[in-house]
């Protein structure tokens, strides 16, 4: 790939930017996630304006990951890897470094299994759909989101994106353009959210040209469609007025709670892959470790322990 030297650290990440959005298609929050730490990254290696590509050696990767680990947990070292990987790809296919860069990033020990998924109890979920509405102007916009992500276990971005058309009342289907996979999909729309959605959007939502169901109601941006951020304080704001303290204080902590739900109630792994949006089913079979009963009973003796 003939690509010109950029001579500047924002003309190299756009260079970059713009081949990964070509050759691979990432999601722009991914994006931009990546360019974050990629221009960390650079600003390390090379330091300001004017940067010289040739001289990122191996050791200025291995020091850069090294470093990374005193501010990021195990799991979350996947992300700077992944975006480390990605920008050296591109210099390799650009002609811009060599082989050794690649393989100088380290591994980081991360588990994916060993810890269990952290969700509300049963009386921690009742306790959060069943609090009264605050006195805020979002009201009945954070009792929309919290329902539907308690119905659906969707991701933040995933519920922001929602459209007025994705919605299908007759037949209560919520359709999702897309999900991480980058695959769309068709879900049923529980009872209690299309109610909480359907009341938001009769009493409280905002007049706005938007085709997106939950905006901003104050400010400057008013009217104009929230992101996943906003769904996450909406969530963190109804545990707050529940007195819940959530292992998680996020909008994942629906996600991780219905699957447990889903699991303890006798759902194949499979259906709360479909639900959850899972490409790989590797990943859904975590929450099958949270059924300890069902553990329990298939677990077999230890020869050494006398009942």
């Amino acid at each position: 790939m003939d690509v010109p030297t950029p001579a500047t650290c924002a003309d190299l990440l756009d260079a970059y930017e713009e081949h990964q959005r070509r050759a691979r298609g990432l999601r722009t929050s991914t994006l931009r996630s990546y360019t974050r730490l990629i221009r960390e990254f650079v600003v390390a290696a090379l330091g300001e304006d004017p940067i010289d590509i040739e001289a990122i050696t191996p050791p200025d990767v291995m020091a850069f990951v090294l470093s990374m680990t005193e501010r990021f947990s195990p799991r979350s070292m996947k992300l700077v890897r992944s975006a480390l990987r990605s920008f050296l790809s591109y210099l390799l296919a650009a002609d811009l470094a060599d082989q050794q860069l690649l393989a100088a990033v380290p591994r980081t020990a991360y588990w994916r299994h060993a810890t269990l998924p952290r969700g509300l109890s049963d009386e921690q979920f009742a306790a959060v759909l069943s609090n009264p509405l605050s006195s805020t102007p979002c009201a009945r916009r954070d009792r929309a989101i919290v329902a539907s992500l308690a119905a659906l276990g969707l991701r933040p971005g995933e519920l922001a994106a929602v459209r007025l058309d994705d919605i299908d009342w007759r037949r209560g289907l919520l359709t999702l353009a897309t999900r991480k996979t980058r695959r769309g999909a068709v879900l049923p729309l529980p009872s209690p959210a299309a109610r909480a959605i359907a009341d938001y959007l009769r009493q409280e939502r905002p007049l706005t040209d938007s085709r997106c169901v939950f905006v901003h109601h104050t400010g400057a941006h008013r009217g104009r469609p929230i992101s996943a951020k906003v769904v996450s304080a909406a969530v963190t704001r109804a545990l707050e007025r529940a007195g819940v303290d959530a292992p998680i204080k996020s909008a994942y902590v629906f996600r991780h709670t219905l699957a447990g739900r889903m699991v303890r109630h006798g759902a194949s792994v499979k259906h709360v892959a479909d639900v959850l949006g899972h490409q790989c089913l590797d990943t859904t079979t975590l929450y099958a470790k949270i059924d300890l009963p069902l553990l329990r009973a298939v677990a077999g003796p230890w020869p050494e322990v006398t009942p």
